[in-house]
């Protein structure tokens, strides 16, 4: 029964499609392409979302404008180079591996490796801790002996 509930709060959290009715081609099968194109592309405003999943005004523009193409006859691809075209490799949720984007590519392992290499290099230069490295004087080992109370 727990697991039912999770999956159903799990269900009603997915995102929803922000596609809106009026903006739906009437062909079936253009549609289902649209969706599929939209899948692919970034919502430049929320960045992380596709404009397929973004409720922005941008996104839905850019949604109309996949449509369009659509209904004037061209491919996926060209669809796709045309959005590309007017707003640059960004838009892509997967943008090839270029010049321009190897930043988006390489960044992330890059960061990890110089995250740990500072990790190692401040590993080694940490003094190692040792069981005698501050002995208690006999003064400090009666005090605390004091506070400590009598042992029983």
């Amino acid at each position: 029964m727990k697991r039912l509930a999770l999956l159903l709060a799990l269900l009603a959290a997915a995102p929803v499609a922000a596609v809106m009715p009026d903006e739906m081609l009437p062909d079936a099968a253009q549609e289902s392409r649209a969706r599929a194109i939209s899948r692919e592309l970034r919502c430049v405003v929320c960045q992380n979302q596709s404009i397929d999943d973004s409720d922005a005004p941008l996104a839905r523009d850019l949604r109309l404008l996949v449509r369009e193409q659509i209904a004037a006859g061209k491919s996926d691809r060209q669809v796709q180079d045309y959005v590309v075209a007017r707003y640059g490799n960004f838009v892509l949720l997967k943008p090839p591996v270029e010049g321009d984007t190897l930043l988006l590519w390489v960044g992330p392992f890059a960061v990890l490796l110089l995250g740990g290499i500072g990790i190692a290099f401040w590993q080694r230069r940490r003094p190692a801790a040792t069981a005698d490295a501050d002995p208690l004087t006999a003064a400090e080992r009666a005090e605390l002996d004091r506070l400590a109370g009598p042992s029983d």
